[in-house]
Formats: structure tokens, C-alpha cells, sequence
């Protein structure tokens, strides 16, 4: 008592000279004297304890209520030390029967008030009531060829990204009895060399009688979609350097040929594109490669690229093939310097492997390979994800990231600052730009485009309008007219602070949507979070520190600044699903802040923080932590999730992450709640194994399906569940052998509907790494 009261007194002291709160000053002085007086044996120490958890009960309720998950820091610590000193009472001098047991009965009193406003709310943010009330038949077109049915052709379902399957074989009634149909082990796992470094993050697509997967490495393995026997296995044979932060393959695509005949090789086609930025062409039924695409069945995407460092630039997204024309980005380093390789968006020919145009913004009408001796332009706003696309409009959507050297802008062109963090439609006849919408002007905090947009016909007054559902970091949805990229639904230019090390550049006002946010109110010091009362005290001596003005923070050198949502917030590469009968939008999502400094370069340098030679892997830690950008002032130190040094828990208290239910034609939630259990989580990487439901990071995306489920795994607990679409309750869940930061995917054969999940784990995201690919149905 003595020893934490007196850190209690000493942080007090300091919280107060911060315009923090007031209550662990007294509150270490009363632990402090209890202390001394217990020593001595004076039974007044342990009165005055009392008397202290009375107030620390009232204090506790005043600021965050039964919140019971805020409530953990605030009391847990000092119920253990009432207990024990319970527990000693009786050999207080002098001991009296009447006053000790006036004491006991006290004490057990306030220790059931406080177990009561633990279960008050059932320990956690209480889930909204769900009111999905009546809504009409929302049957929309999907203007793909692919569709998602039997099948699940593409990444998203079809390349309209809307994760929905009209199968219903599972449903509410019967997904209990959902079991383990087969399982295969893809035998790409990390070896010393890659360790910290996969991140499986695939969806598997399904066509006609074959299923296909795409290991961290780019294995592709063809499976027999009812045994989960490999049928074959192609290997590109990528490198340990081509590794970029994370070793994934998130999808392949599937090409038709048209007019070809069906028992020629390669009338049908896998196209992946690799860790090393190749795109290869393999026969769908054979696995052999195309001869007659590229060159020997692959291109090499670097061509005009220029200089680039092994992992520098990557593809790790499945592309995208409109009117037969392949459409990719590519992943570059993020945080490594500013001459990094361009972002240039390219097309291919799907039957040949000709490259048919390429986009450098900087540089639009450009040729599509430079002249000998020019690349193109370095260090642009990159596509790392999945485009979507329109096969009647013939455009496809980039969603765009920012420059190289994420968090400073002061050598960005003009055209970088006007297409950076964008969502960008492309005609895939020309490579010309049709139209662009700006999420974020200017940005200087990493809220590049994860998620896919996804079509749908948006209902208004006038009837449905072709759009686009886009999901975004920073947690706002924006709805756009997919033919001219026009908001649909309001977006509102708004005010936002200013500040930080480049003052004349920060945008002043920034756009927000109208019509949903996945975005949480701004942190306050309450918010502050810990296993005991010395972490909590900690983080709100970190807090009051900080630069913080809500969302939009400017970067700062000193202080610290406070990024929230941090750059994993909001809606990532998971993206959200969509039913389109129901007009539903489910929107898996995460919460927490970033605590960022900006390092002046002198000091970087002094460090030792250079480009991509595995940098990172000396420093440790999350992308972000301690990259160089080198050619800009600062190099940059991102804490992800904000975590506090030694127990590694999180400062700001849970849910960390959610998944929610939003009207698709009005934008109103419909039920919201904590998404993955604590029993993966605890202080010092201790897992807890409390199957208490406390909202964990999630990476990975939802699937619904026609029998009202919603099928998601992505949280840290490595669980994979069944939701149930009106209501958000769990209604089945199966514990997985990996890690499932993967999006799971639906089809049926010979009559069976089949529910697939990558359990392949992920580094980022702390969970276990495996190899397994597992597939669900009900019994026959």
C-alpha cells in the first residue's frame, strides 16, 4: 500500500500540474498513511482504507458510471487490496470483535456495489437494441459477369465487392449444427529467415468444380471444393527479400477467354499477381502456366519502375479484370523514403499480357512504358488493395493511398495532393480518369483507402442510382454516383484543426459524410485505460501530454500528437458486405488511437533509422515504428493501438473493435456491438482465456448470406462466427487453429452449401500462424 500510494501521490502531483484530474493525489496520500498505520498494526488503517475505496467507488461511478469494462482499472486493484486487507484485520492491535466485524461487514458491503456495477451493463458497452423494422425488396443488378452463387468468383464475391451470397441452405435455424466438412494444410508456413512476417489474409474464389487459394507466398493450390483434396500446386517461387512488411496474398483472379475454345489450354485462367510484382497467367483446370501470355506465362510489372529494393514494391491484392483488361496497383514500403517507387496504376491485355496503358498521375498522357532512361513518377499515392469494377460502365475504382513518406507533405505536387487518398475511376478502354472523390485532403495521418467500394443500386426518391458504397479508415462512409462520382448523400466540408510542424499546409477543412460514420467521439482523459490504477494514471499523464484536438490532429515533433482513429481504424482492406435484398450494410470496424511523434532527422539519423534494409526488424514493433522517410525532415514513430510500455495492454479503454448493422437507403444503425472476445488478451501477451465478450482489433472482412447470417472471424480470439443479420447475436462460433484475419467465403457443391475461412494467422496482429484452409457445412 505504501509503495503504490506513494507512485499514485508522485503521478497525482503531475496529472494535476497537467490540468488532469484530481482524484490520485489524495487517493495515493490516503493509500500511503493506510499503509504506514497497517504497518504498526493500528487498526485505523484499515478504516481509512475504507474509506478510501468509498471514495474511490464514487469517484469511479461520477466519471464513467457502470461502464464495466472502464471500470476495470478503477476498482479491480483496489477490491484485491480491501480483500487482503480484510484478511488482516483480525491481527490488528488491539483487536476488537465488534469494531472488526463493523469493518467485515462494510467492506463486504462495498465489495458487492462494486460487482454490481460491474454486471450492471453485463461487463462491456451494452449492444444496441435492434430495430431492423420492415424494408422493402431491395433486389439490386450486379453489373459483373462473375456473380457470386454456387460459385464465388472473385475476391469480393464478384468484382462489385458486395460479399453477399443468396445461399441458404445455413441458416438461423440450423447453423448450430454447422461442423467441420475438410481441411487443408497449404505447408506455407514462416521459417526463421520470414518470421514476423506473415499475414495470410486470403479469400479463396470458387468456378465450377475447382476451388483456388493463394498462400502468403503466392502458392496458388487448386482444390476439390468437396474433399479438400489439392488437385494441383503452382509455385512462382518468390523470394524471402520480396517480402514487403507483410507476406500476403489476399486473392486471385479468374479470366474466361472469350470465344475460346474449352478444351484448349488456358480457355480459362488463374491471374495472381506476386510479393515480387509479377502477374502471371496459370490454366484454371491445369495449373500450368499461359505460354502465350507476357512472356513465358508472366509480366514484370517493374519495367519503368526504376530503382526499387526487393519488398520495396510488391503486389499483394488480387487484380481486378474489366472488359478483359487486368487492372493493378501495387504495394510500395510504406514510411521508407521519399524517391520511393511510383504508384503508377497499370492495364493489361487478360489474353495476351500486353500492357494496354498506365496511369501516372503525375504524368497522364505519358506512353504507357516510359522512354529509355524516365520512369515513372516516384513516390505517388499508391493502389495496395482491390479495385472493384463495372463491366457495363467499363470503369474500375482505385481506392488510392498518400505519397511516399506518409506523415509529411512538404514536397507533394500539386496533382499528389489532388488524387491522394481518393477513390479514382478509371476507364479500362483508355487509362484515363473519369472522375475522382477526395476523402481526405491532403493527408498527413495514413488514411489511405483500405476497403473496397462496393456497387449497389442506391435507393432515393427519384428510384435506385448505379453507386458506390465507400468505406474509409477514418470511419466515414461516403455513397457516390458511380457514373460521375457525385455524393449522393451529403458530404460536408468542415473546419479542422490546425497546427503541427507544417502549419501553411494543413488543409483547413476537411470533408465528412452525411451519412454515416463508423468514427467514435473524440478521446477524453476518462477514456484512459490499464490493468491497475498506476496504468491508467500513466496513460492519462500521456494523454494530458499529447497534442490532441480531435480528429485531424495536426503532426507534431513535440509533443507526442494523438491520431484518432489510428491508421488502423474505421474500415480496412476487410471492406464492408452488403445484402442487397435486404439493403443492409455490415461494417466490421476497429477503434483506437495512434500516438505518433515526428523525429527531426539529426535524430533519426542518430538512431540509426535507415530505408528498408530491415530497418523495422532491428527497431521492432508495428509498421510505422520508427520508419525513416528518408528525403523528408522527419522520420516518424508510430505506438499502434497506443500501447503502454511493460504490460502492453491498450490506453484507451474497450471495445476496440465492433461490427455494426446500417440501413443502406437512410444510413442509421440498426445494431452496433463489441466484436471478439478477451480470452487471447491479457497483460504481457498473458493470455486471459476469459470468454468475455470486450471488442478486440479485427482485420478481415463479413460474407452474408440469403439464410440471414452474417459469417465473420477477423478478432484477435480466433474464433470464427455466425451473426445473426437482424439481430447482431452469436448464434455459433468454432475456434480456429490460426489466426483468421482472412474474409471468409461461401459456395455450394453437389448440392451443399460450404462455408470457408484462411486460418493462416497474422504478425500485426498477434495471433497464432498457421496453414490451414477449412471449410464448414451442416451434417448430411
Amino acid at each position: 500500500m505504501i509503495v503504490i500510494g506513494l507512485v499514485l501521490a508522485v503521478g497525482g502531483v503531475w496529472l494535476i500540474a497537467l490540468g488532469g484530474s484530481l482524484y490520485y493525489l489524495p487517493a495515493g496520500i490516503g493509500l500511503t498513511v493506510s499503509g504506514c498505520l497497517l504497518l504498526g498494526r493500528r487498526p485505523e488503517g484499515a478504516f481509512l482504507y475504507l474509506a478510501v475505496f468509498l471514495a474511490t467507488l464514487i469517484w469511479a461511478w461520477w466519471e464513467v458510471g457502470t461502464n464495466g469494462w472502464a471500470l476495470v482499472p478503477r476498482l479491480i486493484g483496489p477490491a484485491v487490496l480491501l480483500v487482503l486487507t480484510i484478511a488482516v484485520s483480525p491481527t490488528l492491535v488491539p483487536y476488537r470483535p465488534a469494531r472488526a466485524t463493523v469493518f467485515a461487514v462494510a467492506s463486504i458491503c462495498l465489495l458487492l456495489l462494486a460487482t454490481a456495477m460491474f454486471i450492471a451493463p453485463h461487463l462491456g458497452t451494452a449492444q444496441a437494441a435492434a430495430t431492423p423494422g420492415s424494408r422493402a425488396d431491395m433486389s439490386m443488378t450486379d453489373p459483373s459477369t462473375l456473380k457470386a452463387g454456387a460459385d464465388w468468383p472473385a475476391y469480393g464475391g464478384s468484382f462489385s465487392a458486395r460479399r453477399y451470397s443468396p445461399l441458404n441452405q445455413i441458416n438461423r435455424d440450423n447453423v448450430g449444427a454447422l461442423r467441420r466438412a475438410w481441411d487443408l494444410h497449404t505447408g506455407d508456413l514462416p521459417i526463421q529467415a520470414t518470421k514476423g512476417t506473415y499475414g495470410a489474409e486470403n479469400t479463396p474464389i470458387k468456378v465450377a468444380d475447382l476451388l483456388y487459394v493463394c498462400t502468403p507466398k503466392d502458392i496458388v493450390i487448386a482444390v476439390d471444393p468437396v474433399t479438400g483434396k489439392q488437385r494441383w500446386r503452382f509455385d512462382p517461387q518468390v523470394a524471402d527479400a520480396s517480402i514487403p512488411y507483410t507476406a500476403a496474398c489476399r486473392g486471385v483472379s479468374y479470366f474466361a477467354v472469350p470465344n475460346a475454345d474449352a478444351s484448349k489450354p488456358c480457355a480459362t485462367r488463374i491471374i495472381e499477381g506476386t510479393l515480387d510484382a509479377r502477374i502471371i497467367a496459370i490454366d484454371a483446370k491445369t495449373g500450368e502456366r499461359c505460354q502465350e501470355f507476357g512472356h513465358g506465362g508472366e509480366v514484370d510489372t517493374t519495367i519503368g519502375i526504376g530503382e526499387h529494393d526487393p519488398g520495396m514494391y510488391s503486389i499483394t491484392s488480387a487484380p481486378t479484370i474489366v472488359r478483359g483488361v487486368i487492372v493493378t496497383g501495387h504495394q510500395v514500403l510504406d514510411g521508407q523514403k521519399r524517391d520511393a517507387p511510383s504508384g503508377v496504376i497499370q492495364g493489361y491485355d487478360a489474353t495476351t499480357g500486353e500492357i494496354k496503358w498506365a496511369w501516372d498521375m503525375v504524368k497522364p498522357d505519358a506512353p504507357a512504358v516510359p522512354p529509355t532512361g524516365q520512369t515513372y513518377t516516384r513516390g505517388t499515392p499508391n493502389m495496395w488493395t482491390t479495385a472493384s469494377g463495372d463491366e457495363q460502365l467499363g470503369l474500375v475504382y482505385l481506392p488510392l493511398g498518400i505519397s511516399a513518406v506518409d506523415y509529411w507533405s512538404g514536397s507533394r505536387s500539386d496533382r499528389e495532393k489532388e488524387f491522394g487518398t481518393s477513390l479514382v475511376a478509371i476507364d479500362v478502354a483508355t487509362g484515363k480518369v473519369a472522375w475522382h472523390f477526395q476523402t481526405v485532403h491532403n493527408d498527413v495521418w495514413d488514411y489511405d483507402l483500405g476497403s473496397q467500394a462496393s456497387l449497389v443500386d442506391f435507393p432515393t426518391d427519384h428510384g435506385n442510382v448505379p453507386a458506390l458504397v465507400l468505406p474509409s479508415k477514418r470511419g466515414d462512409i461516403f455513397v457516390l454516383d458511380r457514373k460521375t462520382g457525385q455524393p449522393l448523400v451529403g458530404v460536408e466540408e468542415r473546419p479542422v484543426p490546425q497546427g503541427g510542424v507544417e502549419p501553411q499546409l494543413r488543409a483547413k477543412t476537411q470533408p465528412f459524410s452525411l451519412y454515416h460514420t463508423l468514427a467514435k467521439p473524440d478521446l477524453q482523459e476518462k477514456d484512459m485505460w490499464g490493468m491497475s490504477p498506476i496504468d491508467q494514471m500513466i496513460c492519462r499523464i500521456e494523454f494530458k501530454q499529447a497534442s490532441y484536438k480531435g480528429i485531424f490532429t495536426p503532426p507534431t515533433e513535440n509533443p507526442h500528437y494523438i491520431e484518432y482513429p489510428g491508421y488502423n481504424g474505421g474500415s480496412d482492406w476487410g471492406g464492408v458486405a452488403i445484402d442487397p435484398t435486404r439493403g443492409l450494410i455490415i461494417a466490421n470496424y476497429n477503434d483506437m488511437p495512434n500516438y505518433n511523434r515526428l523525429v527531426p532527422r539529426e535524430e533519426a539519423n542518430r538512431l540509426g533509422w535507415a530505408p528498408r534494409d530491415q530497418a523495422r526488424g532491428r527497431i521492432g514493433g508495428a509498421e510505422g515504428a520508427g520508419d525513416p522517410q528518408a528525403g523528408a525532415p522527419y522520420a516518424i514513430n508510430v505506438n499502434a493501438g497506443w500501447r503502454l510500455p511493460g504490460t502492453g495492454l491498450l490506453c484507451k479503454q474497450p471495445p476496440y473493435g465492433g461490427i455494426r448493422a446500417i440501413d443502406l437507403k437512410s444510413g442509421k444503425t440498426l445494431w452496433d456491438r463489441p466484436l471478439g472476445e478477451a480470452r487471447t488478451n491479457g497483460p504481457f501477451g498473458i493470455p486471459s482465456m476469459l470468454p468475455i465478450t470486450i471488442g478486440t482489433p479485427n482485420n478481415g472482412g463479413a460474407v452474408i448470406t440469403a439464410g440471414g447470417l452474417i459469417f465473420i472471424a477477423a478478432a484477435t480470439d480466433n474464433l470464427i462466427r455466425a451473426i445473426d443479420l437482424e439481430t447482431g447475436k452469436t448464434l455459433w462460433t468454432d475456434k480456429l487453429p490460426a489466426g483468421g484475419q482472412a474474409t471468409p467465403m461461401v459456395y455450394e457443391a453437389n448440392g451443399r452449401q460450404y462455408l470457408v475461412i484462411m486460418a493462416g494467422g497474422h504478425h500485426f496482429m498477434e495471433t497464432p500462424i498457421g496453414d490451414e484452409l477449412i471449410a464448414y457445412a451442416l451434417p448430411r
